[in-house]
């Protein structure tokens, strides 16, 4: 799934760390959901979706395969 959690992350100032740390994962974590090799779960994308105040569907892209 494609996302735009790097640039939402970088235009509120805020490290992989801190946003991290904000939502309750690890760097690591955030690392791997912006190099779009982990999808998150579904309580951490809500919890995106109220820091980024938008829509889940506005950062993280589902690519219809059908």
């Amino acid at each position: 799934m494609k996302n735009r959690v790097c640039d939402l992350r970088k235009q509120k100032g805020l490290t992989q760390e801190q946003l991290g740390e904000l939502i309750g994962v690890s760097r690591q974590t955030i690392n791997a959901i912006e190099k779009e090799k982990f999808d998150p779960s579904l309580p951490t994308a809500f919890k995106m979706s109220k820091l980024f105040q938008l829509p889940i569907e506005d950062f993280f892209i589902f690519e219809d395969f059908s």
